[in-house]
């Protein structure tokens, strides 16, 4: 079915001339990701020019999702014990299967893959543009921009990565919630889910609660999605930094496992360290919904309370499944992201 749905999508948008830019170079990532060695997708990336992948992680994601699931499960306390109370990853994983089947290690995962194909294109191709604009500015032009390898301070790869972020959040930010109501509530005894897909979550939280609903937890999310996205990009710009790339190695997989190397360790340090702002934009996105109790006036007032009722730890539940999911995750992104701008570099 996700096969179909990629392949229907693809050859719509090839009608479509104004994608003739990066983003829809970036938006084939995530179909080109099913493997980074197969070499169908080597044909295919040929054919369609100027392609530099951003994600290629859709294959991942769904692999991953069961692990995604519980983590946000942790996250949000809402696992049918008393709400906000601990459970260990086995628990939570015994309390999936009882109450929705093994299915239910997936719930979500439509919207997330539907999220991700637009978010990470624009995080991409709006990074190398805020890139672009970054350098013009530090060297006073391109030519002396590009003379240095794209070579920017951390603050400045921090800056733009940090743009970056902001600005697909706020083009996709629906359906992340979406997808946080989806994976972050279990079902019900007997199975009954509180939402039932992508399209019933919008419509009945509209319903239910008004059109800004769909936008429950956006501070959270934009106040940590330029700290999140600036430390990843600003990471990898710092290791780039630490170890400049050997001018004596040739081969194209040197570049690759080097994206892949730093992508990992960025994606680690940022999730690290903007952890407990993502607890705060999940329990923000459930209030108000469907078996949801708590209810917060806002940011701080979600982590005063939090903070009073749980202590310090409540902040920090499920960030080892996190730490496990997203090193892979980010050195796919940054990884396979390489790779295809080296193979469609003869068609730009």
């Amino acid at each position: 079915m996700g096969s179909l749905i990629h392949n229907r999508g693809m050859r719509a948008l090839l009608h479509e001339p104004f994608l003739e830019c990066r983003l829809f170079d970036v938006f084939f990532s995530s179909f080109f990701a099913k493997s980074l060695t197969d070499a169908n997708s080597i044909v295919i990336s040929s054919v369609f020019n100027k392609i530099h992948p951003v994600h290629g992680t859709s294959q991942h994601k769904t692999a991953t999702n069961p692990l995604d699931r519980i983590r946000m499960l942790s996250q949000t306390g809402e696992h049918g014990n008393s709400s906000g109370t601990k459970a260990s990853s086995l628990q939570l994983y015994r309390s999936i299967i009882k109450n929705e089947g093994i299915l239910g290690l997936w719930a979500g995962n439509g919207a997330n893959l539907l999220r991700v194909f637009p978010a990470k294109s624009i995080v991409f191709s709006s990074n190398d543009f805020f890139r672009g604009c970054c350098g013009y500015l530090y060297y006073g032009s391109n030519q002396k921009y590009t003379e240095q390898s794209g070579a920017l301070p951390w603050f400045l790869s921090f800056l733009s990565g940090g743009m970056a972020g902001i600005t697909a959040t706020a083009a996709t930010y629906p359906l992340d919630l979406a997808r946080g109501r989806i994976t972050g509530k279990l079902a019900g005894p007997g199975g009954k889910k509180h939402y039932k897909g992508i399209t019933n979550t919008i419509v009945v939280t509209v319903r239910e609660e008004g059109f800004n609903a769909l936008y429950k937890g956006v501070t959270p999310t934009l106040l940590g999605a330029m700290p999140y996205e600036g430390i990843k990009f600003g990471t990898v710009g710092i290791l780039e930094r630490i170890f400049p790339k050997d001018s004596n190695a040739e081969s194209k997989s040197y570049d690759v496992t080097r994206k892949l190397i730093f992508g990992g360790a960025g994606g680690v340090m940022a999730s690290v360290i903007t952890y407990p702002n993502d607890t705060v934009r999940r329990l923000l996105q459930l209030q108000g919904s469907k078996g949801t109790t708590e209810h917060f006036e806002g940011y701080w007032d979600c982590i005063r309370k939090t903070y009073r009722k749980y202590g310090i730890e409540r902040f920090y539940r499920g960030a080892g499944l996190n730490i496990v999911r997203m090193a892979p995750n980010t050195a796919i992104q940054f990884g396979s992201y390489e790779l295809l701008k080296q193979l469609s570099a003869g068609y730009i």
